[in-house]
């Protein structure tokens, strides 16, 4: 029922409501609690993970001390179970004043004296998902002013408990109300998922309008069966994906799992990967504390991060399936370059996979090759070159390519692994 009334309804909706923040030129990165820590609230026998003020301190002291943001991680997200129980007298919004004693605006100075930026999270129906408080239509404004005037910076804004008009009408006004308070905050919207994620139920034009970025499938899980259910949604539905995101609008995957329990070594460079192909928001969802040293040195690959960053803003897509079970992924980059994956979904053994740039669509030149992983040139070469490739099960080898102007370039026959 509701797929047949939402869909024309969505056109009347007022082009005024434009976020117009000037804000996420460029994928968001950062931090988010939500996959790793989820929502333990038990501060009395797990302090050390529970969702309260001291999880989110430490945090942001790894990514202000580790290197973090320099590279452009910047945002510390609280997801669900920060708020009390119920709203104060006053109707307000408030944390919960046993996890979070000094309270969000505390919890602010303290992210923003570390030059990064607070993101938190609430709902478009009665109840949070896991039962806390909403944002209900008629506190949409009043929340949108207490999130301002608490230093936030970013608003994650799911949709349980809502219904489809509930959601056509409330997340155009949170746009609104955010630009009202007057505060650049950064606002990524749930809605795509609640109504299916595709047109004719999502108008991604009118997404581009309202919100930063949005959430177009379910949530990730922390294993490799999820994250390869989301490259091929992702991939399967890019004709209408692609055309939508953009420097300050751009489709989200969801959280980077690297570093957590659930992927191998190969299994993280490859969402690693595909996140940078996809221009998908870099947040990371891992423990930044006991991170070991082969996930750090992904999530902080300065050529896998500028290729997700490339101020283009275009989005990539997969150019071909092979019988052999590889995939081939491709991503336009500024002044003339481009990024290349090659995903193996194979779980036997290694497989050399060949072919060359004419193959895969380029144009006659010559073009320099970097391994975004191997942390190498390995070679330039023309777009008639034939090349192996050797990928590990379930892994990706990922390129930056360069068009180059030298000349007399020999025809070489490689391999990358």
């Amino acid at each position: 029922m509701w797929r047949l009334t939402v869909a024309p309804l969505l056109a009347l909706i007022s082009l005024s409501t434009a976020l117009d923040n000037g804000l996420l030129r460029t994928p968001p990165m950062g931090w988010m609690a939500w996959e790793r820590f989820r929502c333990d609230i038990d501060c009395k026998d797990d302090p050390v993970n529970c969702i309260g003020e001291k999880l989110f301190q430490d945090m942001a002291d790894r990514m202000a001390e580790d290197g973090w943001k320099e590279l452009g991680y910047e945002y510390i997200i609280i997801d669900d179970c920060w708020m009390a129980r119920a709203r104060n007298k006053s109707g307000l919004l408030e944390a919960d004043p046993v996890r979070f004693p000094g309270g969000i605006p505390n919890l602010a100075r303290y992210i923003h004296d570390r030059g990064l930026k607070l993101g938190i999270y609430s709902d478009v129906g009665v109840m949070t998902c896991m039962g806390f408080p909403g944002t209900p239509l008629d506190k949409i404004e009043t929340d949108a002013k207490t999130f301002a005037s608490w230093g936030v910076d970013y608003l994650k804004f799911d949709g349980c408990y809502s219904n489809p008009v509930q959601q056509m009408l409330g997340y155009p006004r949170m746009s609104k109300a955010l630009n009202a308070t007057g505060r650049p905050i950064a606002y990524s919207c749930s809605w795509p998922v609640y109504v299916g994620g595709l047109p004719p139920n999502v108008n991604y034009s009118l997404m581009g309008d309202i919100c930063n970025l949005w959430r177009n499938y379910y949530d990730i899980q922390d294993s490799w069966d999820s994250v390869q259910g989301i490259i091929d949604w992702f991939s399967a539905n890019q004709d209408d994906l692609q055309v939508a995101a953009g420097p300050g609008k751009w489709n989200d995957p969801d959280m980077l799992i690297i570093g957590n329990f659930g992927l191998s070594l190969d299994q993280a460079r490859s969402q690693m990967a595909l996140w940078a192909i996809m221009a998908a928001p870099l947040i990371m969802s891992n423990d930044l504390r006991n991170l070991d040293n082969a996930a750090r040195a992904i999530l902080q690959n300065k050529v896998a991060i500028s290729i997700n960053q490339d101020p283009s803003g275009i989005q990539g897509r997969r150019l071909l399936r092979e019988k052999s079970h590889i995939e081939v992924y491709w991503r336009p980059l500024s002044q003339s370059a481009s990024a290349l994956v090659f995903l193996c979904r194979r779980q036997d053994m290694p497989f050399m996979y060949k072919s060359s740039l004419a193959k895969l669509n380029y144009s006659v030149g010559t073009y320099e090759v970097y391994d975004v992983f191997m942390s190498r040139t390995v070679g330039v070469f023309n777009d008639t070159t034939e090349f192996k490739v050797s990928i590990n099960p379930s892994g990706a080898v990922m390129w930056r390519l360069s068009p180059t102007t030298l000349e007399n370039t020999q025809k070489v026959d490689w391999i990358s692994t």
